[in-house]
């Protein structure tokens, strides 16, 4: 399989002068197409900070991150945004659906930044809130649904731009056991359909539905297991 996701020797660091923090110090890591990934690390360690640059919401200080074969260094801001619209879905663990509207248009909204027509639209949104199994909950709100429905509507929406990489930040961890086994359901399900899955975890439970654990610790790489 062909490396989806390729990082060397990446650095971050924050502030300046006396108040430099290097959060990463020099991380290496490929990642194959269809792969399924939890990236774990105590508070610190730097995992949201890798996260955030495997997602392309943040850039690295060095170090060459190259995404679907494209080196993220040679893109510049506009061109960074769409591909991560086009390529990244994310899942994070606080939902960020909007209350104000309903479940089909929380799902549509990437679609609105990505350009996709009105029909089609609607259709994907459809599509998707019926494999997460809340078709029935399209014209409802996010204040009608219980914690685990609303995770589900938030990986709906994330699936809608077809993206090869959906990116999970503690996914689970405002539910309980029962939901939270079938969110990670879920995730099997749509990694077996060939999407890379890479969570990030405190959680060995949940690191245990990966096929791969990778441990961070205090910005370096410390552990890299094939499950």
């Amino acid at each position: 399989m062909a490396n989806i996701i390729s990082l060397k020797n990446i650095h971050k660091t924050y502030g300046s002068g006396e108040s430099v923090y290097e959060a990463l110090k020099g991380v290496t890591l490929d990642i194959q197409e269809g792969e399924m990934v939890a990236i774990m690390g105590p508070s610190g360690s730097g995992k949201s900070t890798l996260m955030n640059i495997i997602g392309l919401l943040d850039s690295p200080t060095s170090g060459q991150y190259v995404i679907e074969d494209k080196d993220t260094n040679n893109l510049n801001d506009d061109q960074m945004s769409e591909l991560r619209n086009q390529t990244v879905g994310f899942i994070f663990q606080s939902f960020n659906l909007l209350n104000r509207i309903s479940v089909l248009e929380n799902v549509q909204r990437p679609m609105v930044y990505g350009g996709i027509s009105s029909g089609e639209n609607k259709k994907r949104a459809l599509d998707n809130l019926e494999k997460v199994g809340l078709l029935s909950k399209a014209d409802s709100f996010p204040t009608q649904l219980s914690g685990g429905q609303i995770q589900r509507v938030a990986i709906a929406r994330a699936l809608v731009m077809n993206p090869a990489i959906i990116l999970a930040d503690e996914p689970t961890g405002n539910l309980d056991t029962a939901n939270s086994a079938q969110v990670m359901k879920l995730l099997c399900n749509i990694n077996k359909q060939g999407n890379t899955v890479i969570i990030v975890t405190h959680s060995d439970e949940i690191a245990s539905y990966a096929e791969r654990k990778i441990v961070i610790r205090d910005g370096l790489i410390s552990n890299d297991i094939r499950i």
